[in-house]
């Protein structure tokens, strides 16, 4: 049996204001080569298909096309839901895929069901209809599907709350999937998938927090006894707690610029028997090259000229380099932007984004003298500086010896974020009692928000 692992297509990203819609195209494209060439007899999609819940019609339809032609190569193909995606979405087409040699599993529910073991325990079969593997497949788990808020619940039991039912979630699709291997009578290797963060793994920026304010990342002990288990959310290629068996195959282009250098891929898996014998990186080529510099503005050409010779670009080519530009100076000129279009003119460059490197923001902001733009700022940028607004975070101490947390704080501002948090989730727990646990909640909130925000104007 051999299998690709792959995740976190994020179809249909805007990336300031970029389309990736050539890029996902020859990235599928090259997929299907991949499939023909090394005879793949399945592919699994571990979550975050789109990158929105509301993909643009492009994105859907290089997700249909792409099915089709699967199907065409007598591959099977299984799609996970991420937290990117919808779940009503993935599900609507799910039966008529089906037909398709594709399995959608959108969501996880009530396992007392036999019905729903089946939808997530299936056997796979190889290109020749014959049955090599046993998969369990799991998409993202969203709390409120396997546990029920309960009030005055401490955020730290509330997080032990939500991965022992992640772990017996696992573990009964598990003993379901050790039956059917039973039940075949034959050697078949048994399959899992996740959606989620494994203790201990390297993120990037463009990978969104999924549990707000309790579980943070899953230990790999948690994951049960599978001969392999192929794991998304992550972007960045790589195994868990050292193990084999337990990996990211990352996203196969990158989707934020700290992901510029990682060498793109996805992963052949092959079984012999009920053994996992081996896994094979597939090197992604790269569809659109982007990078992040930080410079003076008087070393910005040369800077630049010598990336582009590292990456092999010459300025007659039609690719252009997307890039990043972090500014060492603390001079604030009117006309930067200009300036810096005029230094780098003649060269194969496209400018996404410049900001000011983070220590000179904090000088000039000690100095009463920020005036960054949003564009310079990241998230948690943003979110401090309005922390620093509020007398309940900047007297923290005194406040929660008074606070017992069985209400929201009146001084605290929460009520109002904490209501728009139950109306969006009812799986957030308002009984936090440090402020500490207050902000990295709100934090975490305040992103998903404006990527929520974000997402919805892309789709315009």
């Amino acid at each position: 049996m051999r299998i690709i692992h792959t995740s976190d297509w994020h179809l249909g990203q805007y990336f300031y204001g970029k389309n990736r819609a050539n890029e996902h195209q020859q990235f599928l494209t090259w997929l299907l080569t991949q499939v023909k060439s090394h005879n793949i007899d399945a592919i699994i999609v571990a979550g975050d298909i789109f990158d929105t819940a509301t993909p643009p019609s492009y994105a859907r339809q290089i997700y249909f096309n792409f099915i089709s032609e699967i199907q065409s190569l007598n591959c099977q193909l299984v799609i996970l839901a991420g937290n990117h995606d919808s779940v009503s979405m993935l599900a609507e087409s799910k039966d008529l895929l089906s037909a398709l040699s594709t399995r959608v599993i959108a969501n996880v529910s009530d396992l007392d069901n036999n019905e729903n073991l089946a939808e997530q325990v299936f056997i796979l079969k190889n290109s020749n209809k014959e049955p090599k593997a046993v998969i369990c497949a799991v998409p993202f788990i969203r709390p409120r599907d396997v546990i029920k808020s309960q009030q005055g619940q401490s955020a730290s039991d509330k997080s032990l709350s939500l991965q022992q039912a992640i772990v017996n979630h696992y573990q009964a699709l598990f003993e379901h999937a050790q039956q059917l291997v039973k039940e075949s009578k034959l050697d078949l290797p048994i399959i899992a998938t996740g959606h989620l963060t494994a203790l201990g793994v390297t993120s990037s920026d463009s990978v969104r927090d999924i549990y707000i304010g309790t579980l943070e990342a899953l230990p790999s002990n948690a994951f049960p006894a599978a001969d392999y288990i192929a794991l998304g959310h992550i972007h960045r290629a790589q195994k868990v707690g050292k193990t084999e068996h337990i990996r990211y195959c990352g996203s196969p282009i990158a989707l934020s610029f700290d992901e510029a250098k990682q060498s793109k891929r996805v992963l052949m898996v092959d079984f012999d028997s009920n053994h996992l014998t081996s896994v094979t990186d597939l090197i992604v080529p790269c569809f659109q090259p982007l990078a992040m510099v930080k410079t003076s503005l008087q070393e910005l050409s040369q800077v630049v000229e010598k990336l582009l010779a590292e990456l092999n670009l010459r300025a007659e080519e039609s690719k252009k380099l997307w890039l990043d530009i972090e500014l060492i100076d603390s001079d604030r000129l009117s006309d930067l932007q200009s300036r810096i279009e005029t230094l780098v003119e003649d060269f194969p460059v496209e400018i996404l984004l410049v900001r000011r490197a983070k220590q000179v923001r904090q000088q000039l902001m000690a100095a009463q003298q920020d005036n960054s733009t949003l564009s310079e700022l990241t998230l948690d940028d943003v979110f401090s500086s309005r922390l620093d607004q509020e007398e309940y975070f900047n007297q923290g101490s005194e406040k929660v010896n008074e606070y017992d947390g069985s209400e929201p704080h009146p001084e605290s501002g929460i009520k109002a974020i904490t209501e728009a948090e139950i109306a969006a989730d009812s799986e957030v727990n308002i009984a936090a009692d440090k402020v500490d646990e207050h902000k990295k909640r709100l934090q975490i909130l305040f992103k998903q928000t404006v990527a929520q925000v974000l997402a919805k104007g892309s789709t315009r």
